[in-house]
């Protein structure tokens, strides 16, 4: 396979692991120990980004159990994985929230081709984390925090890596995402500057009503004329 961002992408995907000792009741969601997910998630990779044009780099938390814990890609559920972006799959049709107002910014940015021609998004923990059942993000406490932090900085130079430009990051989640990735940069200087916007989840759950407007806020946010 010749050296695209899809060939490092899928590299990636496949050595991600959590070796370090989690806290009690935490266990790690990895979806890349599925074959299937493996190879859907090949498949979008090698449709969109066989290629070696830099992306501006979009990143979440870690990923749930019900989109990229499914696909292995951030913010696309089974559904938007196979309707939206053409890549069959047998997993559940079961849509998410966060994929739903994600995709809506996608098709207002132009598409999928488009979109991730420009974007690659990823997540400051490239792994998820489940506790009793739920979704429990890497900074839910300052143990589990703690454990992965050097994993998050390890994983974030090596998303750089696959071929971000380094110029701005745009960070989902204008809470506590957001100023732990703001404390890092100012130490690592992952990126030149960080842009905080409101995380998928949020939109859906306290702003559903007004998705389209924050929809076309990101879009707005993210057009090369508004840098």
């Amino acid at each position: 396979m010749a050296d695209t961002i899809a060939a490092r992408v899928l590299a990636f995907n496949n050595a991600l692991e959590i070796k370090e000792q989690l806290p009690e009741g935490v266990s790690v969601i990895n979806p890349f120990s599925n074959p299937e997910t493996l190879r859907v998630s090949g498949s979008f990779y090698e449709k969109f980004y066989s290629d070696n044009t830099p992306r501006v780099a979009i990143f979440g938390i870690n990923p749930g159990r019900f989109g990229a814990g499914v696909t292995g890609v951030p913010f696309t559920d089974p559904a938007k994985l196979e309707i939206d972006c053409g890549i069959p799959n047998s997993f559940d049709k079961k849509a998410e929230a966060s994929s739903n107002f994600v995709y809506e910014v996608v098709h207002a940015w132009g598409g999928p081709q488009a979109f991730y021609q420009r974007f690659f998004i990823g997540g400051v923990c490239p792994l998820g984390f489940i506790k009793e059942s739920k979704n429990n993000n890497f900074y839910d406490s300052p143990a589990l925090r703690d454990d992965v932090l050097p994993i998050i900085i390890d994983k974030v130079w090596e998303q750089i890596a696959l071929g971000l430009d380094r110029e701005v990051c745009y960070i989902l989640g204008k809470g506590q995402n957001f100023a732990f990735f703001e404390k890092l940069n100012k130490t690592h200087g992952f990126f030149d500057r960080l842009v905080a916007l409101p995380h998928p989840r949020w939109v859906m759950q306290y702003r559903f009503k007004r998705r389209h407007e924050f929809a076309d806020e990101f879009v707005q946010v993210l057009a090369p004329d508004s840098q």
